[in-house]
């Protein structure tokens, strides 16, 4: 393909690929960091430990993060906008890893370089000219189809992640626990259910904790063998104290 079949991206196409690269990669730098912290690390008291394990996930998220146009110079979010980065002399030519890695490095004074973008005649940020790159439309680009079922797909995983790990979350921690046991003595809800079988897949609600103090709010589905119950929980906790719960109430 000769060199002049490549045009310059719109600014509107590579702001939209941002956003979208953004929230994709943001989204599995934190799946990573809370995959390996794990789902108790809300009950976690030990910050040096907790520090030791997030870090070098942390880490690991932002390198891929600098380093998302690494395969042909084409990130998600360039793939769904059907763009690509290219070297500014020869565009047929995808630049190296390392002048990928450096150009987005400039990403962290993403307010300058949004700035810079908008008043370059060239169409570059400073990212490009450092990099010596543009971005330019991909003539292979793919159908519509596949790009928006991509970009669907990002929400739909983000969505059942968050709900699954939250869930996890709260069902791991020591404030569950604690209302769990509170349920299972109470004669009402034992009586009113005909005896408790099992709980609901994942507890909904909050746990927040700021200097050792904590407020938990916790709804908890309870399936009897005669009715089912809606259970929320409320407890509180205090400095290298356990949680104590503060109220029961019930919905039959």
């Amino acid at each position: 393909m000769s060199e002049n079949a490549y045009t310059l991206s719109s600014r509107k196409r590579r702001i939209a690929a941002f956003l979208i690269d953004h929230f994709a990669m943001t989204f599995l730098i934190v799946s990573i960091v809370f995959l390996s912290v794990g789902t108790n690390f809300i009950d976690e008291n030990n910050i040096s430990d907790f520090a030791t394990r997030m870090l070098p996930a942390l880490i690991f998220g932002c390198l891929l993060y600098v380093s998302k146009d690494a395969i042909k110079g084409v990130s998600i979010g360039k793939w769904i906008m059907g763009i690509m980065v290219r070297d500014e002399i020869n565009p047929t030519e995808v630049p190296s890893f390392g002048r990928l890695f450096i150009r987005n490095l400039f990403i962290i004074i993403w307010p300058i370089e949004f700035i810079v973008l908008a008043a370059s005649q060239d169409k570059k940020r400073l990212g490009d000219k450092v990099a010596k790159t543009i971005v330019v439309k991909n003539p292979s680009k793919p159908a519509k189809l596949p790009r928006a079922l991509a970009l669907l797909g990002i929400g739909i995983a983000f969505c059942a992640f968050t709900f699954l790990f939250a869930g996890s979350t709260m069902k791991n921690s020591e404030a569950y626990k604690v209302a769990i046991e509170n349920i299972e003595q109470n004669k009402e809800i034992v009586a009113k259910t005909g005896g408790i079988k099992e709980y609901g897949l994942m507890p909904t609600g909050s746990i927040n904790i700021s200097n050792g103090y904590g407020k938990a709010q916790l709804e908890i589905k309870v399936i009897g063998n005669r009715k089912d119950a809606n259970v929320t929980a409320y407890l509180t906790k205090e400095p290298l104290g356990e949680w104590t719960l503060i109220e029961l109430d019930n919905k039959y």
